[in-house]
């Protein structure tokens, strides 16, 4: 346990911190997940729906910090990679 008032602090922070940062992954991972169900289960409208939510979640992320400006546009690229896929088989 810490003895320190500066150290007490800090495991307060490092808590707030901890579970800011898990709620952040779990909507990546929830919004990019979204995309990929919606591709799977072939609904064209609905995977375009959840991409728009997904760009616009990554990409204010990367505003606020929390992924790097590269890291949201793969994720972004790939998920749009499998909807444009999806609406190339429909018109096919």
């Amino acid at each position: 346990m810490a003895n320190h008032k500066s150290a007490e602090k800090r495991i307060r922070q490092t808590i707030k911190r901890t579970d800011r940062n898990r709620w952040y992954r779990t909507r990546i991972k929830n919004v990019s997940k979204a995309v990929l169900e919606a591709v799977t289960s072939g609904e064209e409208d609905k995977a375009l729906e959840a991409f728009k939510v997904a760009n616009r979640d990554l990409h204010r992320f990367v505003s606020k910090g929390i992924l790097k400006k590269n890291t949201a546009a793969r994720k972004v690229s790939r998920l749009y990679s499998k909807v444009k896929n999806l609406q190339e088989q429909k018109q096919a």
